[in-house]
C-alpha cells in the first residue's frame, strides 16, 4: 500500500505491535552488482535513522507496506517496510516464485525463456568434472532453451544457449516458455518514419512519440553525466536488438559478486559500437539517477514494451535482429 498521501508521523513512524493489521506481504531480493552488496535496515525511513541490521545480496525479504518519505532521497523517496524497521528501494528488487510444467516441445531455432523463481543456479557439464555450478539465473531474466535433458536431479532440465557460445543447464519448472504473441509489434500500423523515442540525461526519463503524440514515458537511469561512463548524446538509430544479452566481463564463473549480467532482457542498442542500449534491469531499482555504464536502464515491463514497439520488428525466434529501426535522440 503507497502511502504518499498519508502522514509520516501519523502512519510511517507508528510503533509495531503484536495487534497491528498486516497485509500480504510481498516478496523482495536484495540486489546489486559486481562488489558485495549489502542493505541496511533503519529503524524510519531515513538514511540519518540509526541502522538496526544489515541483509546481504540475495536475501529474500517480505515487504509489508510501501513508503514515501519526507526525508527522501529526492528522485527516490520510496522506502519498504520490513521486519522490525525500513529498507530503501535502491536495491531491493520485487521477486515471486512460480513453478512452471514442462513444454513439450523445443523449436528448431530455440526457445526465449523467462526465470520465474527468485533465481536459479545454472549447471554446467563436462565428460572431465561431470555437473559444475555456474551463474545464478535471476527473476525475469530471459535465456535462449536449446534442448531439454536430464539433469543432476534426475529431473527435466532446460539446456540453454548463453550468447557468450557456452551451453548450462537449469531445472525446467523454473522457466516460463514464452509464446509466441507475445511478440506480437505494439502499434505495427504507425509509419515506422513516425516513431520515435527521446531520452533526457538530465531528467532521467524516456519518452515515445508517435508523430506529435507522446505514447510512452517512465524514469530510467543512463550513464553518468561525464567521464568514460556517460551515455553518448546525438541522433541515432536502433540496430541491432537483442532480446537476450550476456553483459559483464563474459567469465564463466560461479561466484555472485562478478561483474556478470546474464540474461538481460528486451535490448534496444542504438550506438552498437560501444554496446549503448536500452535493456531491462534486474539490479536495482534506483530509476531517475545515474546508474549505467552508458546504457539506459529500464525496469523489464517498460523495456519489453519498447522492444515490442520499435522497429525493426523482432519475432519469437530471432536471436539477433539486425536493421535500419526506430529513431533515438538523446540530450
Amino acid at each position: 500500500m503507497k502511502l504518499a498521501a498519508l502522514s509520516l508521523g501519523t502512519l510511517a513512524f507508528s510503533p509495531m505491535t503484536e495487534s497491528r493489521q498486516f497485509q500480504q506481504p510481498r516478496l523482495f531480493r536484495v540486489s546489486g552488482t559486481g562488489v558485495p552488496k549489502s542493505i541496511s535496515i533503519r529503524k524510519e525511513p531515513s538514511d540519518d535513522s540509526p541502522q538496526l541490521y544489515q541483509r546481504y545480496k540475495d536475501d529474500l525479504i517480505n515487504v509489508y507496506e510501501e513508503v514515501e518519505s519526507e526525508f527522501g532521497p529526492e528522485y527516490n523517496p520510496i522506502w519498504y517496510r520490513v521486519w522490525g524497521g525500513y529498507a530503501h528501494r535502491k536495491w531491493l528488487i520485487e521477486v515471486k516464485h512460480i513453478l512452471n510444467p514442462l513444454t513439450d516441445t523445443i523449436h528448431e531455432d530455440g526457445q526465449l525463456g523467462e526465470i520465474t523463481v527468485p533465481y536459479t543456479r545454472a549447471m554446467m557439464y563436462s565428460s572431465l568434472n561431470g555437473w559444475e555450478p555456474v551463474y545464478r539465473l535471476y527473476y525475469q531474466t530471459l535465456h535462449w532453451i536449446g534442448d531439454i535433458i536430464t539433469g543432476p536431479d534426475g529431473k527435466p532440465w532446460y539446456q540453454l544457449e548463453d550468447p557468450i557460445k557456452i551451453k548450462y543447464a537449469i531445472p525446467a519448472e523454473h522457466m516460463r516458455v514464452l509464446d509466441d504473441s507475445e511478440f506480437d509489434p505494439i502499434s505495427p500500423d504507425v509509419p515506422p518514419n513516425e516513431k520515435r523515442v527521446e531520452i533526457s540525461i538530465s531528467r532521467q526519463m524516456l519518452y515515445a512519440y508517435e508523430g506529435s503524440d507522446l505514447v510512452f514515458q517512465t524514469k530510467v537511469s543512463t550513464g553518468r553525466f561525464s567521464g568514460e561512463l556517460k551515455t553518448p548524446t546525438g541522433s541515432f538509430n536502433i540496430d541491432p536488438k537483442h532480446s537476450s544479452k550476456h553483459m559483464g566481463n563474459n567469465e564463466i564463473t560461479s561466484d555472485i559478486y562478478a561483474y556478470e549480467l546474464v540474461g538481460v532482457p528486451w535490448n534496444c542498442f542504438f550506438e552498437w559500437d560501444n554496446g549503448i542500449a536500452t535493456h531491462g534491469t534486474y539490479w536495482h531499482d534506483n530509476f531517475g539517477t545515474p546508474m549505467s555504464r552508458g546504457c539506459v536502464n529500464m525496469r523489464n515491463h517498460d523495456a519489453k514494451w519498447l522492444y515490442l514497439w520499435s522497429t525493426p520488428h523482432s519475432g519469437p525466434h530471432d536471436r539477433v535482429k539486425s536493421g535500419y529501426g526506430t529513431r533515438v535522440l538523446v540530450t
